[in-house]
């Protein structure tokens, strides 16, 4: 086998591969051998058939796959060797298309290595963490909150307005017929729920406990029952009771209806959801001033392939967020910009840089961590988690796409610990705003 260069420009490499007949002759020999003890054929027993024979029986049946095998173990050789890693999968053309039996085999090889990514100090980044301690007027915000979403109703006088609760009992009929699932006693209908069909609630503003009410309304002619679908109905209503909406009290019986033994209980947990809410956001804007000085301090040679794609991905899914009524793809290619070429560029590098670092590393993400994260996934799927379950495992794709930003931030925490982090005490409003700051400047980049 025979490998010399064609091409040695910046990362893009080329190589003309040649495998001798000889050599391929010899693939094909050794797959024969492997095959003669269970080889069975009229006139011979059971693995004494002749090489001679099993070649001109099997032997252009084997030629394919000793050439497919001999063109990738010089190519594994090759990087082997060479300690080339490609940024994609290299491109292989046989250039002797009217190769016959007998004949070398002669590959072109092209493609891009990733580049040398230089040795940094963790240690000379400095960072600041912002540290941010729930007050009590937070865990009071977040208390009545608690208390407006485990809301009740309690009877009032005078007319229901919007956000009153009705009890009804209704009948509804079309064309005079009572129609099948339109009735119902002692129905609780908040007012602006937007439960019932258009309309149907509008009707019942201003009625009174003891009032009767025909409700007159149209289904959408996209109902789910075909024969309701576009028909007229009218609702025969009859107000039982009206309620005001009443905020829950802020004590142990509300702690109790949120699983805590008292208030004090849930004043705990509520202080340790903000404290972990207050961290992620905190290690959100110390991730961005970690990126900001990798980008600045390491710099190396991007394929431009790489490049390329992602600036093209960028240019097509900033496209699609302009013009979100466009849900196919088959419209005109959508050039990037240099603003897009140059955000590419920093994805690139950074990303790049955090696989070497991961890699020099040996960081991983383990088993455990990747089921986490399917879990988590699934729960938007629900009553599918099973199906969802088994497209991951059975998509490599899609596992790759779970188990990047795991990797990625596994990578970021390594290098936190190597640098130099300075703890900041801040409010929550500075946080906020220096978390508002970072979405901003995400989306125009």
């Amino acid at each position: 086998m025979q490998v010399n260069e064609t091409l040695n420009e910046g990362l893009k490499r080329g190589y003309h591969i040649t495998v001798t007949a000889d050599e391929l002759n010899a693939k094909v020999d050794e797959k024969l051998k492997e095959a003669q003890p269970e080889v069975e054929m009229k006139g011979f027993r059971k693995g004494k058939v002749p090489m001679a024979l099993l070649k001109k029986q099997f032997g252009q049946r084997l030629m394919g796959e000793a050439m497919q095998e001999a063109v990738d173990g010089a190519m594994s050789k090759h990087f082997e060797e060479s300690g080339d890693r490609p940024a994609a999968q290299p491109d292989v053309k046989m250039t002797n298309e009217n190769w016959k039996e007998g004949d070398d085999i002669e590959v072109e090889m092209t493609y891009e290595a990733l580049p040398e990514i230089p040795e940094f100090d963790a240690s000379e980044l400095k960072l600041e963490k912002m540290v941010v301690t729930p007050d009590e007027s937070a865990v009071d915000e977040a208390l009545e909150k608690l208390a407006e979403s485990a809301q009740s109703f309690e009877t009032k006088k005078g007319k229901a307005a919007d956000g009153d609760q009705v009890v009804i009992d209704f009948s509804g009929s079309i064309d005079g017929e009572v129609f099948e699932g339109g009735t119902a006693e002692d129905y609780p209908l908040v007012l602006g729920s937007n439960s019932f069909i258009p309309g149907f609630e509008d009707q019942l503003k201003g009625a009174k406990a003891g009032e009767e009410v025909e409700v007159k309304v149209d289904f959408p002619a996209d109902y789910q029952a075909e024969h309701l679908a576009g028909k007229e109905a009218v609702f025969a209503c009859t107000v039982k009771e009206v309620k005001k909406p009443a905020k829950a009290e802020v004590n142990d019986e509300l702690a109790k209806q949120f699983g805590a033994e008292d208030l004090e209980s849930l004043k705990g947990q509520i202080r340790e959801r903000l404290g972990a809410e207050y961290g992620q956001a905190a290690r959100a804007v110390m991730k961005r001033q970690l990126l900001d000085q990798l980008d600045d301090k390491v710099s190396f040679d991007l394929p431009p392939s790489l490049v390329q794609a992602e600036a093209d991905q960028i240019a097509h899914q900033l496209w699609h967020e302009e013009n979100p009524d466009v849900q196919g793809h088959d419209h005109e290619k959508i050039e990037p910009t240099d603003e897009h070429r140059k955000l590419a560029e920093r994805r690139v590098r950074l990303g790049l840089l955090l696989a070497e670092l991961g890699r020099k590393h040996e960081i991983q993400v383990t088993d455990a961590e990747m089921t986490q994260a399917v879990m988590n996934q699934a729960r938007q799927y629900p009553g599918q988690e099973r199906q969802f379950f088994e497209f991951v495992q059975n998509n490599p794709q899609a596992r790759q796409q779970l188990q990047a930003p795991l990797f990625e931030d596994k990578v970021v925490d390594y290098v936190f610990d190597q640098a130099d982090v300075t703890e900041k005490e801040v409010s929550k409003e500075e946080l906020e705003k220096a978390v508002e700051q970072l979405e901003a400047e995400e989306a125009a980049a």
